[in-house]
C-alpha cells in the first residue's frame, strides 16, 4: 500500500481555548508527522509518496473539514491511502489525538482511532503517537492490515 505523506504531515490542532494555536503546539504538530512517517516506513507496510506536486494546496486545506479534498489530493498524486490527524485540545491538561484512514478510490473509511492524553508536553504527544501506531494502526486484527 502507497501512503502519501501530505496526508501524514498535516495534522489538524482543534483548539476548545480561546487563544489559538501556540508555536510550542504547532512545532509538536510537525514533529508528530514525521514521527508517524518514519513509524509507518519503519513498519515495511508502505512506501510514502513525493508530495512537493500538491503540498502547497493541501497545507491550505483543512483535511478534516474539506468534504474529502484530502482523498482528491491523494488520488492526484497517486496514493492508495490517505491518513490525516488531529489533536484536539480541550485544556493544557486535557487533550485527544485522533487518526483517520481512508481508501484514495472510494472515500471509504479505513480505520479511526484516537486516544486521550493528560499534559500538553512533547513526551505526552510523542507517547500518545506511539500507543496509537503500535496499539491501533499496525496492530493485527484492529488498524490497518
Amino acid at each position: 500500500m502507497i501512503i502519501p505523506s501530505y496526508l501524514v504531515t498535516l495534522w489538524a490542532l482543534v483548539f476548545v481555548a480561546i487563544r489559538g494555536a501556540r508555536p510550542d503546539e504547532q512545532e509538536r504538530l510537525a514533529r508528530l508527522s514525521d514521527r508517524l512517517r518514519q513509524l509507518l516506513r519503519d513498519s515495511g507496510r508502505f512506501s510514502l509518496i513525493d508530495i512537493t506536486p500538491i503540498a502547497r494546496e493541501a497545507q491550505a486545506s483543512n483535511l478534516q473539514a474539506c468534504d474529502g479534498c484530502d482523498i482528491q489530493l491523494a488520488r492526484r498524486i497517486g496514493a492508495e491511502l490517505a491518513i490525516t490527524g488531529t489533536v484536539q485540545k480541550v485544556s493544557n491538561l486535557i487533550l485527544n489525538m485522533n487518526i483517520y484512514v481512508r481508501d484514495a478510490s472510494s472515500g471509504a473509511t479505513i480505520a479511526a482511532m484516537s486516544a486521550d492524553m493528560r499534559g500538553n508536553t512533547d513526551e505526552t504527544w510523542s507517547r500518545t503517537l506511539n500507543w496509537l501506531v503500535r496499539n491501533r494502526l499496525l496492530a493485527p486484527g484492529y488498524g490497518l492490515e
